[in-house]
């Protein structure tokens, strides 16, 4: 029976007996043993060798498409059934890999060239950060105060992008040490000198990340970051918050962290914020010193308009409290008067021309030894301090209208002396001065009025005049004999930065003008290319380029080297065009390149006369220089560029504006020739990565954003 079953199964179109004989064979090749199959195959008597019976009847059975002979050759050669089960094993092990062979679609993918610079950018990190992996640390291990030294010592060499990287990596990542206060307070010290306010926050977070007190050094750095940041909106943001940190948990500032607070708000803010600070350090009892004052000062001139008033009222606030004035202070004084004005002449002369007799009712008595010895500290006391910046507030900000109901009192008429010259009360239209005389009238700059003293002013004196230029505010300070005379009373000398802001505020073409070489020598200041700058610039801007040039061979006779900015100002007084070429040969012949502010200078005095040959001649000598373009430059040549409203070609001719198509076609050619000028950001110096570092390129990609503001 069962072989007739067998024989259908073999006699059929498709034998599905072949396919079962196959997988016998594949089954007893991978049987144990080799001829012995599993159990279920030997139950069914299917795991022996083939009866000679059953394939002679295999062979003797009906088959119309020859699959008797196949089966018989199958069973009859075991080394073909062999290479079959090798085969199917293989086609197992490839199941799904066919398309990868006989496949021809390929993938293609859309890309710009910015994605493409942007993955190799990407790779080329990769392997960056790679080969830089911090090494484990194998050399002498140190101490954190070892790290604090050599931290100090750089940021004193001013290698401050060096001591971060020493810190950050060596000290945390290799050597993987615990960092002290100190260690954090030094870097933030220094982050504070040069403005960068980021980085040193970043550091104020990490050091309370890893539970360190900060103390007052730390935040007097964090205050001095602020008042040093280019950007004086964010500064001023981070330093109010930090300070109503420290006033939630009720912390106490010393002097040196307030003095920095004071120094943010006159740099950041404005006067109001500065009295502010300088309430609160009377009112918690701190010693009001000089430099108190010259921070108020540093106040004072951010006000440009009322400056000048405002710093002469801390000025004789401070002398009258019985604080001896500094060099720093007698500089910010003329700082005031170079940058800021008077103010409201009524309201200027009945504070500054008022009597004293009011100020000293509202000052406490001192006398005796106290008195002396707090007079030699420099120190005041505290209640005293207190009434004097209550009356300074009240007076500083006192409206016009308050001003006026309160007429000075009329002083007791005094008889003039033989040696006191007869004066006018009315101010000479030729002098925008506030005093004026008729007898034989002394220089300028040698009136004896002076309203840094705190003596009575001249009878004479009622009124301010027009006070409009910085030599009429000098004026005001007794002129410059005056006020050195003032200085020398306090024992001080001037020094090459007092010489050079007198330089900037002195009449041009004056006799005082001229005699700054001698104060020079007789003080036996040494001269420095700045002071010969100024003095040059005021030169130029009178038009008189010969005495400009004059100052050459005294630069050379004293051994000072003309810098980009000695050239630049001599091209404020090249008003002709053969002037201005022949700066620039001369320029070309020291091998010194034109920088971009002497080109825009000379293309301003082309661009006043209309002359577009000489224009195009600079044009023509800055891009054979290769000298980057700003946008000062672009502006005055799209000015320069274009025509009037007025100009109608076709109306009449204009000599001024024939060459203007010429000049055109030759700018816009130009432009295309020239590159243009990057600003550098001013914290790229500290973003460039040492050798070995991988931390301070991340801190240039997290401070990118600070650059675009």
């Amino acid at each position: 029976m069962d072989l007739v079953r067998l024989a259908r199964l073999f006699s059929s179109p498709r034998p599905l007996g072949l396919s079962i004989l196959q997988h016998l064979d594949l089954l007893r090749v991978r049987g144990a043993g080799g001829r012995h199959g599993p159990a279920w195959l030997r139950a069914m008597g299917l795991t022996g060798p083939t009866p000679a019976a059953f394939s002679s009847s295999l062979s003797q059975l009906p088959s119309s498409q020859g699959s008797q002979k196949n089966t018989h050759s199958l069973s009859s050669d075991p080394s073909q059934s062999s290479s079959v089960a090798t085969q199917e094993e293989e086609e197992e092990e490839n199941f799904g890999t066919l398309s990868d062979k006989y496949s021809s679609r390929r993938m293609f993918r859309k890309s710009t060239d910015q994605l493409y610079n942007l993955r190799l950018r990407e790779q080329h990190e990769e392997d960056e950060e790679k080969e830089l992996e911090p090494k484990s640390w194998q050399g002498q291990r140190n101490t954190p105060y070892w790290y604090f030294f050599q931290c100090k010592h750089l940021i004193k060499e001013g290698k401050l992008a060096e001591a971060l990287d020493l810190f950050e990596r060596q000290m945390l990542k290799e050597e993987r040490l615990q960092p002290l206060e100190c260690n954090y307070t030094v870097l933030i010290g220094g982050c504070g000198r040069a403005g960068y306010l980021k980085k040193a926050f970043r550091l104020y977070n990490d050091m309370k990340k890893r539970d360190l007190e900060p103390s007052d050094a730390t935040y007097t750095a964090l205050f001095n970051v602020c008042a040093e940041s280019p950007w004086k909106d964010s500064a001023l943001q981070s330093a109010l918050k930090l300070r109503q940190q420290l006033q939630a948990r009720n912390f106490q500032l010393n002097l040196k962290t307030y003095h920095a607070l004071l120094k943010m708000a006159a740099k950041c803010a404005d006067l109001r914020m500065c009295l502010d600070v300088f309430k609160e350090i009377v009112h918690k009892g701190h010693a009001v010193t000089e430099e108190t004052f010259s921070l108020l000062l540093m106040g004072c001139i951010q006000d440009k308009k009322t400056g000048f008033r405002y710093a002469l009222q801390v000025w004789r606030q401070m002398l009258s409290l019985g604080l001896q004035p500094s060099r720093h202070g007698y500089n910010l004084l003329l700082g005031a008067a170079r940058d800021c004005g008077l103010g409201d002449p009524k309201v200027a002369s009945a504070l500054l021309l008022r009597p004293r007799e009011e100020m000293v009712s509202l000052q406490p008595p001192a006398h005796g030894r106290w008195a002396r010895r707090k007079a030699q500290a420099g120190t005041v006391d505290s209640m005293s301090a207190r009434l004097h910046v209550e009356t300074l507030e009240r007076q500083l900000f006192l409206e016009p209208s308050q001003a006026l109901e309160r007429p000075p009192e009329p002083q007791e008429p005094r008889v003039p002396s033989k040696a006191q010259p007869k004066v006018e009360t009315k101010v000479d239209c030729e002098h925008t001065v506030a005093i004026a005389s008729v007898a034989p009238e002394p220089p300028l700059w040698g009136l004896e009025a002076n309203l840094l003293t705190l003596g009575a002013v001249p009878p004479a004196v009622v009124s301010f005049g027009t006070v409009t230029t910085p030599a009429d505010r000098l004026a005001l300070m007794g002129g410059l004999e005056g006020f050195l005379g003032k200085m020398a009373e306090h024992g001080l000398r001037p020094d090459i930065k007092t010489l050079t802001l007198l330089a900037e505020v002195v009449d041009p073409g004056s006799p005082a003008e001229s005699s700054l070489l001698t104060i020079l020598d007789l003080h036996q200041v040494e001269a420095d290319v700045t002071f010969f700058n100024t003095l040059m610039k005021k030169k130029s801007k009178l038009g008189d380029l010969e005495g400009a040039k004059a100052l050459l061979p005294v630069l050379a006779k004293r051994g000072i080297v003309p810098n980009l900015q000695t050239f630049c100002n001599l091209a404020i007084g090249c008003h002709r065009p053969q002037d201005g070429l022949q700066l620039l040969a001369d320029m070309k012949k020291s091998q010194m390149i034109p920088s971009t502010h002497i080109y825009s200078t000379l293309i301003n005095a082309a661009l006043k006369k209309l002359d577009y040959t000489y224009l195009i001649n600079i044009l023509k000598d800055m891009r054979q220089n290769r000298v980057p373009v700003n946008e000062v430059v672009i502006r005055q040549l799209d000015f320069a560029a274009q025509y009037p409203s007025t100009f109608d070609r076709y109306k009449g001719k204009n000599t001024y504006l024939e060459k203007i198509d010429g000049f055109r076609a030759y700018y816009k050619r130009w432009l295309k020739m020239m590159p243009a000028e990057e600003t550098p950001h001013p914290w790229q110096k500290f973003r460039t990565k040492p050798k070995g570092d991988q931390d301070t390129v991340s801190e240039a990609d997290v401070d990118r954003g600070l650059g675009d503001r």
